[in-house]
Order: C-alpha cells, then structure tokens, then sequence
C-alpha cells in the first residue's frame, strides 16, 4: 500500500481499514482506489468492503491471512489475452476459486491539462488495449503498476504534458479532467475475474458449473493429446487450454484448463482419471458457477 501516490495511499489506507474491521466483508483486489478491479469489487458485492492490494500476491495474502473473505483476481481479457499468473500464485496459495465475473472495461484519457501529450502511464494491460489510439494520437505508453495508480500519479506529477489510461472514477476521485472516453480498441473488451476464497464451496446443483484445473503431462510423444482425449470421448466440454513454462529448463510445459462440469459428475470423473493416467500431476484448482453461457 506504501508504494501507492500519496493522494491514492490516504484513501487506500481508509478503506483498508474498514475492510479490516469487517472482514466478513472484505474483498481483496490489487490497485488503487478507482482501478477497473475495484469497480469489479463493487459491482460483484455491492455490499462488500473493497481492500486494495498493491499486488496480486499481496490480494492473495490478505485472504490467507484472514484480513479479507475473499479475493477477485483479473485472469484473462477478451483483447489482450492472460492477465495475471495465476497458474504461478493460486497453487501455493492453498486458496480456492469460488466464483467468476465478467465486467466490460471502457479506458479513459485523463490528465491535469488540456495537452498535447508525450506520455501516458497506465497498467501494460490497459496500454496493450489502447494501442491502436496511442498510436493515432503519437503519444508514448509507460507502464505503471495500475490504472488507478497511475491517474494518482499524474495528479500528483508537475509534468502537463503526461497523462493517464484509467476508468472513468479515477477522474472524479483524483481531480483531473477528463480528455478522451471510451479509448479502448476494441468495444467488445472484457476481462474475466475469479473470486479466490480459503474454503472451496460447492456450487448449486442444477446449473452450468465450471473448473479450473492444472496439470503436468508425462514427457512422452502424444502425451497432451492421450491427456486430452478423455475429454473428447466422455463429452466434457473444455472451454481453454492455456500453456505456460515454470523455471528455466524449458523441458516441459504446464497447462492450465477450464472446462465445463465438476468432480462428481460421472463423466467428468472418467475424463480426470484419464487426465492423471497421462500427468505427472493434476491440481483442481476450483469449481463455481458459470457467469457466462459458454458455447
């Protein structure tokens, strides 16, 4: 929280507090005040007591921790792709995915004066998304840890000719003006969120339930397709498969995936059976209700 802007720590520190006092209603999220993930928080439990993190892990911590119930966790945009390891920080966290939101993400130009600009700061993800703009508009991306950090950062910085990628509340919550709405590339922008808990919970019966898994395939030939069919030949729908190297030796890849149905579903039983036959290991890394019908 330290590392916040000064005018972004005062009201981190605030709400910091009130979530600690309740944290029944703690709602964990990595950002400032005013980042696409707190409007996420708030949108998810309106009744919620948003706890900005200034990390991924330190979101996670908080709930290991017990300052907070719950986590929400950006992992993937329908633009920019993967969002977060989380494929790296859930599996040591011994927290559980409990749940997934989905909110649209609308960028917004924001600064002190009126330009032109040289620079904007914003998170890599929201510059990744508004390429196409900065390019038309000459003006150069600077990574920053957050959305909402960095329009704090601009408020605060002498520099007119600099300004921030940020939701539109970080406007109104920093004091600056508002240049240009509405930036992102694409206007079918979207980024998926899953809410991490310590204790897993079993979704109602009788609706589309998800689950998140990883795993290691033997160093074999075919060993991911021989993993794979498993799925295939007991109709379990898997709605992405994602890879990713852990350490430095590049030997041998893991995978994240999502699919659709849960441990106890017959099917699903013999498809991870036939998963863990062809794996070093299989990890389940939740199972939660589905937000958004998947085809």
């Amino acid at each position: 929280m330290y590392s916040y802007p000064k005018i972004a720590r005062e009201r981190a520190e605030n709400m910091a507090r009130a979530a600690k006092s309740e944290p029944g209603r703690g709602l964990a999220f990595q950002g400032a005040p005013g980042a696409n993930s707190y409007l996420a928080a708030l949108e998810y439990d309106p009744k919620g007591l948003p706890l900005p993190c200034f990390s991924f892990s330190d979101a996670i911590d908080a709930v290991k921790r017990g300052d907070a119930d719950r986590a929400m966790i950006p992992i993937e945009n329908s633009q920019h792709g993967r969002v977060a390891d989380i494929h790296f920080l859930l599996p040591e966290s011994g927290l559980h995915i409990i749940d997934e939101f989905f909110i649209p993400i609308h960028h917004c130009l924001m600064s002190k004066s009126d330009g032109p600009f040289s620079s904007v700061l914003s998170h890599p993800q929201a510059l990744g998304q508004c390429r196409h703009y900065l390019k038309e508009h000459g003006i150069t991306p600077v990574s920053y840890t957050d959305t909402a950090g960095a329009a704090a950062a601009v408020a605060m910085s002498d520099d007119t000719n600099i300004a921030a990628i940020a939701p539109a509340i970080a406007a109104d919550m920093y004091g600056l003006k508002m240049i240009a709405e509405n930036i992102e590339d694409a206007d079918h922008n979207m980024t998926r969120f899953v809410v991490l808990a310590r204790d897993a919970v079993l979704p109602p019966a009788d609706i589309p339930v998800m689950t998140s898994l990883l795993f290691e395939v033997k160093n074999i030939p075919a060993a991911l397709y021989k993993a794979m069919g498993g799925f295939a030949t007991n109709g379990v729908n898997s709605t992405k498969l994602e890879s990713y190297i852990r350490g430095d030796n590049f030997s041998a890849a893991e995978f994240y995936l999502d699919i659709i149905g849960m441990p106890g579903d017959p099917a699903v039983d013999r498809a991870l059976d036939e998963l863990r036959f062809h794996s070093k290991w299989v990890r389940i890394l939740g199972s939660y209700k589905q937000s958004r019908e998947r085809h």
